[in-house]
């Protein structure tokens, strides 16, 4: 049934996305890369877990060893962990020259944007919108480590409009 509910969620968030470009972040042996793919790799690198605040179950990524060595075959090293978790740890100012600290997930993205040679913004563009960014004229949706795609929530009340 799980099984069933897993392939449903994944069918109903490709058909829905607005792109199937996406890069993955994962650290392996103290480097943090991004690996690009498309969603035919979604059922291999994501799993199933419990949604929070009551929206049914969730599609996230939370890659193990293994399916981080099968990235490896699609990654590029983007910095050390130690830099990375001492991005995460920093504040920035936002674009109401506010001091915010972003999450690792946020810091990841705003690396691949600057990997590209662009500027990044954090923005809130629902995955049915818009990529998260554009690198060599390719939408992307990025991902690291313990991101949530989606939920059943979501996916019903964006199927049911």
């Amino acid at each position: 049934m799980l099984t069933n509910l897993f392939q449903k969620m994944i069918n109903d968030y490709n058909s829905m996305s607005f792109t199937h470009n996406y890069i993955f972040g994962f650290c392996y042996k103290h480097i943090v890369y991004m690996a690009t793919v498309d969603s035919a790799t979604l059922p291999y690198i994501c799993k199933l877990d419990v949604a929070s605040r009551g929206a049914g179950y969730a599609l996230r990524y939370c890659p193990t060893v293994q399916q981080k060595l099968f990235l490896m075959t699609k990654a590029v090293p983007l910095c050390s962990e130690m830099l990375f978790d001492s991005l995460c740890q920093e504040k920035y100012k936002n674009a109401h020259d506010k001091m915010v600290k972003y999450n690792c997930g946020e810091v990841f993205e705003k690396l691949v944007t600057e990997h590209f040679g662009q500027k990044w913004v954090k923005d809130n563009v629902p995955f049915t919108d818009g990529p998260d960014v554009v690198g060599n004229g390719v939408p992307y949706q990025v991902k690291y480590e313990k991101a949530t795609f989606t939920n059943e929530k979501t996916l019903m009340n964006l199927t049911t409009k």
